[in-house]
């Protein structure tokens, strides 16, 4: 479920909290470090998805609330459950990775109700809601399409949600990208995914080997980085910046199956992102141009897979 790109970024803010706090004592096992990082991040990809669930089957409680009522209405009596019984729904509930997840992580213990009703009430007044409830079919397109409208139109906009997200898990801001896009894989594929494991063994193997690789060469990666410098005051660069171009540089020495144009256009990206304005045309011309430098001193020794087939 995990990507590289995912990687790098959690690998990239591991290495960053520990230049600026302190280096070789900051953080006494990094790597134990880096595996609580993906594991806080399958406790609120759980968590999420769990609220999504209880949202679509809240349908079923509010039918029951209304039809106990002392003297309910005609509509009391008419609540539309159809929801309830969404067929994704049901088979992300039945879905013994979904199941086991909820059972160790026990989201239960964190819902918020109020928050919870709140949504559901919105839910139930929009367009998209009465469109579904009043369409007969229960189309496999419109079944997701409903599951994934709680989430990115109601969920993810709703700025007391996200606050109750900040409050429980202080890893929201870092991983909010990278989760909202796993719960969307998710709710696509439920069945293709595993909650137990949300990074894969080859996968886990590359971000430990990319942070200890980067932070045990560190000096040497330096060496690389400063010569190209001359015309940048290296006081002013940011730490950010540096942590990129330092990964940037492991990756080219190191991890023979990566494409180096591959790992150029991954930190140009990750610095236009997460670094300042400048960082992306930065980051590309000083790894482009040691690049270059290592393929001329024949230090590159990438797979050429074409070769191989």
């Amino acid at each position: 479920m995990i990507s590289r790109r995912n990687i790098r970024v959690k690998v990239m803010q591991l290495l960053y909290m520990m230049d600026v706090s302190g280096g070789d004592n900051a953080i006494k096992n990094p790597v134990t470090e880096l595996q609580k990082s993906f594991d806080n991040t399958r406790e609120l990809l759980v968590y999420i998805l769990y609220f999504v669930t209880e949202v679509a089957r809240y349908a079923e409680t509010d039918a029951l609330n209304k039809a106990s009522k002392h003297l309910p209405t005609v509509d009391d009596l008419n609540v539309n459950t159809k929801i309830s019984g969404n067929e994704l729904l049901w088979r992300i509930v039945e879905n013994e990775s979904f199941k086991k997840a909820i059972e160790t992580i026990k989201p239960n213990r964190l819902l918020n109700e109020d928050i919870l009703k709140r949504i559901y009430k919105k839910l139930v007044s929009s367009n998209e809601y009465q469109l579904y409830i009043n369409t007969k079919s229960r189309e496999k397109g419109t079944e997701k399409d409903i599951l994934k409208i709680i989430f990115t139109d109601f969920l993810l906009p709703d700025d007391v949600f996200t606050s109750h997200l900040e409050e429980l898990f202080n890893n929201w801001d870092d991983d909010c990208e990278m989760v909202t896009l796993l719960v969307s894989n998710f709710l696509s594929k439920p069945t293709n995914s595993n909650l137990q494991e949300i990074i894969s063994p080859d996968k886990w193997s590359f971000a430990k080997s990319l942070l200890i690789t980067t932070y045990n060469k560190r000096q040497y990666l330096l060496e690389l980085i400063k010569p190209k410098l001359q015309n940048w005051d290296v006081d002013r660069i940011a730490t950010l910046d540096m942590v990129l171009m330092q990964m940037g540089v492991s990756e080219f020495l190191y991890f023979e199956t990566i494409p180096t144009k591959v790992t150029i256009n991954e930190y140009i990206d990750l610095a236009k992102e997460y670094s300042t304005e400048q960082s992306g045309h930065f980051v590309n011309g000083i790894l482009d141009s040691i690049h270059k430098d290592l393929e001329a001193e024949g230090k590159l020794n990438k797979v050429d897979f074409k070769q191989r087939r």
